[in-house]
């Protein structure tokens, strides 16, 4: 039988979870007014209701501190995210339109400058604007185009690494494909979220925190392979479970990987609680959801 503080410890959990669903739905709709802004990135197969309201809850319960304004900028990084890696990896059909997709984003992470034959870069400056308003972005705007850079160039590296393979070359090995973790891009939305708070701790702590994120992000690669290994055979894109990596061995390393974001994090606990929480949040979501489904709808 319950105790009364049992009881009103579920009552407070509840509503936590409440609130965290409720920011969520207002992020949902927000996002879907994004892809409404620009239905050439997001046709109804694979971009299916479920996916918008995937990323939302995901940022709610990842910080369910936030409200909906403070997460709107990590909602659409993350969809924006979605929008290029479709591009990249389902739509482009050789190593020039890849090139030119990352050419032409990278241009619009210099100086916002919109091309209205290119929607990707559209909804980029539409985020890079939204960031730059931010009296976090003059002095860190650079790390955040930095970020953008190392997601794209780990986008085509690993197109690369695709083609090649048609043609007989081998695979990289487990150790190669999570250096090139980067691809993943929960780093470039770490980064926009932490400048748009404008922490100054965060802020100060910037580099120690990408450390830490780069980490979380490996963990978040094999989590999310060890759920879409299939799909991923269907659509053509790279696993770890591909690489001759057996799921036992990915999820001890895993297990490794979370023990070094642990390390990372545990000195930033008392200048930076809320980063630090944000961080090991993901994880544990990520373990979650993963463990029953992803993001992506059906083609």
């Amino acid at each position: 039988m319950t105790t009364a503080a049992e009881r009103t410890d579920e009552i407070d959990a509840a509503r936590l979870c409440g609130t965290a669903a409720a920011v969520a739905a207002q992020s949902q709709r927000d996002l879907r007014e994004c892809a409404a802004a620009y239905p050439e990135l997001f046709p109804d197969s694979p971009f299916d209701a479920a996916l918008f309201n995937a990323v939302a809850l995901a940022n709610a319960f990842g910080a369910p501190w936030a409200t909906a304004d403070r997460l709107r900028i990590a909602n659409r990084t993350a969809l924006w995210i979605f929008a290029v890696d479709w591009l990249l990896d389902y739509v482009a059909t050789s190593r020039q339109e890849v090139e030119s997709v990352v050419d032409r984003c990278l241009r619009v992470a210099v100086d916002g400058r919109r091309e209205p034959d290119f929607p990707l870069g559209c909804f980029l400056a539409d985020i890079r604007g939204e960031l730059a308003a931010a009296p976090a972005f003059a002095e860190r705007g650079e790390v955040w185009a930095a970020e953008l850079e190392l997601m794209l160039a780990a986008m085509l590296r690993e197109w690369d690494w695709k083609t090649a393979a048609k043609d007989g070359s081998p695979l990289p090995t487990l150790t190669e494909y999570l250096n090139n973790a980067d691809n993943f891009g929960s780093s470039l939305v770490n980064v926009s979220y932490w400048i748009i708070g404008g922490d100054r701790a965060a802020l100060d702590r910037l580099d120690v925190l990408r450390r830490a994120s780069d980490e979380v992000q490996r963990v978040l690669r094999l989590l999310n392979d060890l759920a879409t290994y299939e799909r991923d055979v269907t659509w053509g894109d790279l696993n770890a479970q591909m690489l001759g990596a057996g799921r036992a061995e990915i999820i001890g390393r895993i297990g490794d990987l979370v023990d070094g974001c642990r390390g990372l994090l545990e000195p930033l606990r008392d200048e930076c609680p809320l980063e630090v929480a944000y961080l090991e949040r993901q994880i544990g979501y990520s373990m979650g959801f993963y463990g029953i489904t992803d993001y992506w709808g059906k083609l």
